[in-house]
């Protein structure tokens, strides 16, 4: 008995492990099946195991996914100054906080008899406005707004000059009064009024209000971009891993060589950015792909999401996104992105292009030229895209946008080659009395552009014709589009204290100043306008006297050319996607060119508030983003439809339609898919 049971109980021993086993599910496959479903936390450390290396999902968390970005805000600064030169339209100031905080100024700065000089009819007090824009560095300018009180004696800031004023941070505390912060910036120069309106109540309003261009100085120390890591997310690793993983794909190299990466983590929950100099003046787009960097991704899994991007991006509605993510990826997407140039759409080879331009490849230069002269919805941001790439090519196509009809396409490409390189010869200005620059282009030797979207049909091709550009922000400059442009006679504007004046039938003209206390000065040059205004300046007019001379000489019929005013290309602008009976032709022949293709809804590419620093002042936005032609178009149509119904006639959208069979009808009223089954089927 004894030698049976010995045997009963080491079979039962034996056979509790296996049990286990199976009841804990211990088994070698149950452990690789785990490992393959467990999720990955975002505090975990970045040791993959054998099978993550390999894994094939794409679900790649982003940096976006777990920081908030902050540094774009505007500080609002404010200060009190003294305006003179006014030629009998100040007067003295009425009791007020404005007052006695001037008053402590000038006294601070010794000046003697200030309430004598506050009195003067050729002084005024003005309160100045500013806003300190986004990443600024200490020594950088801004534009300034100046404006009286509401109950100031002063009629009008025409020809004044803001002595030195300081700006600071201030607050309104309920039972303290006005509180002010540090000093961050410095204000002077002179007043540019706006032009007039044709009431004379507001004409007399705009006197009383002015702009500085670039009147403002900056002392603050540099303002830089942060990231915020979510609450829930915080702690010095994660902060130290997303500055490792944005400072992998973006540094820069010191003045000793030595490579630094452009992100550092100063907290556990702040990690303090710089700007790459290559998006110096698209801070925006530069912010868009730091979001998108990968927070957490091993090389496979890159492998697997890019072959999906290489084939999202050649999909309009998804070809901006897919285009960022590449550009976040770096180098490794560069033959990705040119792949996409070779799409007949030019949305999807638009996206490729700026995202090519960004990685410093030149390749979709044309193709960002096409879409700037063909769509005034990406012509922003092309512009912005060609003015970060330092190469030959991109001068020639800033030259040639510089030769077509449209004002925005013209002086944006200047702005662009401005910003890529200031030495050019084609564009370099002259310095008019350190107050601003005078640019005159030799346009008319320029070949004109093989299409012009904006020329009138069946005109030859030539460039834009003469043009004057003047500015109201940012940069105090005169651009002459066309060397030879000259006045017509007669003529008698003013330039300031400098008269202007050509007798009919004269190829001259008379340029003067008579001031009491001052030598007379009188000199006859040609009517070249270009040399007329070299006159002026050395006779010691300013910037707004020459803007006010060439308005007032456009108004009286005095120029020939076109005058502009801030003719920027703006963002937020709609763009109207090909129908798919387009897009399929399209493809079919290679060429998107059709005499009147059908549009659909569309789309808005950006948004007026992320426009490239070099084609806005870094102010608040207030002005309304100009409407393409196809959204001109859009409205209309919708308008003579709605016209029709209740007339019963044919709207405009009707008239655009070609013929068709019925059979043509339904097979466009089916899905994306089914149409180009179908198409090609036959």
């Amino acid at each position: 008995m004894k030698n049976f049971v010995n045997p009963l109980i080491v079979l039962i021993m034996l056979a509790v492990p296996f049990a286990g086993c199976q009841e804990l599910d211990l088994k070698p496959q149950s452990w690789l099946k785990n490992v393959n479903m467990r999720s990955q936390s975002p505090d975990e450390d970045e040791d993959y195991s054998e099978l993550e290396k390999f894994e094939t999902k794409v679900e790649t968390p982003f940096v976006g996914d777990y920081t908030q970005i902050t540094g774009k805000n505007l500080i609002a600064l404010q200060g009190v100054g003294l305006v003179t030169g006014l030629k009998g339209t100040g007067g003295n100031p009425p009791p007020s906080v404005h007052r006695e905080a001037l008053l402590r100024e000038m006294r601070r700065r010794n000046v003697k008899n200030p309430n004598m000089i506050l009195r003067s009819p050729s002084t005024a007090l003005v309160i100045v406005k500013a806003y300190l824009p986004p990443l600024i560095r200490k020594g950088e300018t801004f534009d300034v707004e100046v404006y009286l009180p509401g109950n100031s004696d002063a009629t009008s800031l025409e020809g004044g000059w803001l002595m030195e004023s300081y700006l600071a941070e201030q607050a309104m505390i309920q039972g303290r009064g006005l509180l002010k912060g540090h000093i961050l910036a410095k204000a002077k120069g002179p007043i540019l009024i706006p032009p007039m309106g044709d009431d004379d109540q507001v004409a007399n309003g705009m006197l009383r209000r002015g702009r500085i261009l670039a009147g403002g100085l900056s002392e603050a120390d540099d303002r830089d971009l942060a990231l915020y890591l979510r609450n829930d997310f915080k702690s010095i690793r994660n902060a130290q891993r997303i500055a490792n993983k944005i400072g992998a794909r973006f540094h820069h190299f010191d003045k000793f060589g030595i490579e630094e990466p452009l992100a550092e983590a100063k907290t556990d929950k702040k990690v303090v950015l710089k700007l790459k100099p290559r998006y110096k003046h698209n801070d925006s787009r530069y912010l868009q792909v730091v979001r998108n960097i990968a927070f957490r991704e091993t090389d496979v899994a890159q492998r697997v999401r890019m072959q999906k991007l290489s084939e999202e991006i050649m999909i309009p509605e998804k070809a901006e996104r897919a285009s960022i993510q590449l550009e976040a990826i770096g180098k490794k997407s560069i033959p990705i992105l040119k792949m996409a140039l070779k799409s007949p759409l030019l949305e999807v080879r638009f996206h490729a292009a700026v995202a090519l331009a960004y990685l410093g490849d030149g390749s979709g230069l044309k193709h960002l030229a096409d879409a700037a002269r063909e769509e005034p919805a990406f012509r922003v941001y092309s512009l912005a895209a060609m003015s970060a790439i330092d190469e030959p090519e991109a001068h020639l196509y800033l030259r040639d946008l510089m030769c077509m009809t449209s004002a925005e396409t013209r002086y944006g490409a200047f702005r662009a080659l401005w910003t890529l390189d200031k030495n050019d010869p084609f564009i370099r200005g002259e310095d008019m009395n350190g107050q601003f620059l005078l640019h005159v282009l030799q346009t008319e030797l320029e070949q004109g552009t093989s299409h012009d979207p904006d020329q009138k049909e069946g005109g030859k091709a030539r460039n834009g014709g003469p043009m004057i550009h003047i500015t109201h922000r940012k940069h105090p400059e005169v651009v002459l589009f066309g060397s030879k442009q000259e006045f017509r006679v007669p003529m008698a504007v003013r330039a300031g204290d400098v008269l202007v004046t050509g007798a009919a039938g004269s190829d001259d003209i008379i340029v003067s100043k008579y001031k009491v206390g001052e030598p007379d000065q009188r000199k006859k040059v040609t009517r070249n306008i270009a040399v007329v205004i070299r006159t002026a300046v050395e006779m010691g007019a300013s910037y707004p006297d020459i803007a006010a001379m060439i308005l007032q000489a456009h108004r009286q019929g005095n120029i020939d050319a076109q005058v502009e005013i801030d003719a920027l290309p703006e963002g937020g602008r709609m763009y109207f996607r090909p129908v798919p009976e387009d897009s399929l032709l399209a493809l079919k022949s290679g060429d998107m060119k059709s005499a009147k293709p059908k549009r659909r809804k569309g789309s808005r590419i950006g948004n007026e508030n992320m426009v490239p620093n070099i084609f806005h002042d870094g102010g608040p936005q207030t002005k309304r983003s100009k409407k393409s032609k196809y959204e001109q178009e859009m409205q209309e149509a919708a308008e003579e439809d709605d016209d029709s119904d209740n007339k019963g006639k044919a709207s405009l959208s009707d008239s655009r339609k070609s013929k068709s069979t019925d059979e043509d009808d339904k097979f466009v009223k089916q899905s994306t898919f089914q149409s180009w089954f179908r198409y090609f089927l036959k």
